[in-house]
Formats: structure tokens, sequence, C-alpha cells
């Protein structure tokens, strides 16, 4: 958990604090907070209050968005900080099209998967 950098703070649509996702996905926070221990969520501080939050984008219809927990795991053992992995996942990519993030969503994970080198 990190607070976030601007830049890449101006990336991310929009974000949700972890009571609201404890509410989308229908667990208590502390569920929500273990998920992001264990690296399937990234949450990082924002905010007047520096408030844990994630990005929206992470959570649809009321789970975690498939491909995603992989996709994390995959990042980080190509090095990769949490700020990276966003800035990673919520930047244009030219080849997908849209960004990585949009299409875990829209289930084209397999064109989200980052190579090696990434």
């Amino acid at each position: 958990m990190t607070e976030i950098d601007a830049k890449i703070d101006a990336l991310v649509p929009a974000w949700l604090h972890l009571p609201d996702i404890a509410e989308a996905l229908d667990v208590e926070v502390t569920r929500v907070r273990q998920l992001v221990k264990e690296g399937q969520l990234i949450a990082v501080r924002r905010g007047e209050n520096r408030t844990l939050q994630v990005p929206a984008a992470f959570i649809d219809s009321g789970k975690v968005v498939k491909g995603l927990a992989g996709t994390l795991t995959l990042l980080r053992d190509d090095g990769f900080a949490d700020e990276e992995m966003l800035e990673w996942l919520f930047t244009p990519d030219p080849t997908l099209p849209g960004t990585p993030a949009q299409a875990l969503s829209e289930n084209r994970g397999t064109s989200a998967t980052p190579s090696s080198g990434a």
C-alpha cells in the first residue's frame, strides 16, 4: 500500500474506498484488506485524508475482475511496484485497443497479459 503519485492518480478514472468494495463483493472489509495483502488488489492512499482506495475498474458485477490477480502477479514477478502496475494497467496501449485494465474488464485478459520485459 503506497501513496499515489498525481500523474498515476490522474490515469485512473474512478476509485473506491475499501468499505465500498466490501459492499460490492458482499464481504467484510477485513476480507478486502486480505485481498490487498495477498496481492489480488492494489490499494493506495489518496485524497486529503489519505484513505485506502482501489481503482473501481478492478471490481465488476460483484467480483474482482477476472485475470486481475494473475496479471498483478506477473507484473510483481517482473519487478513492478504498485504505482508502476497502476501506470501500466491504466495507460492506453495501441496494441489492445484501450488500456490493459479495460481489456481485463472486457474479458480480453490474454490481450492484457504483460510480455516479458514489459
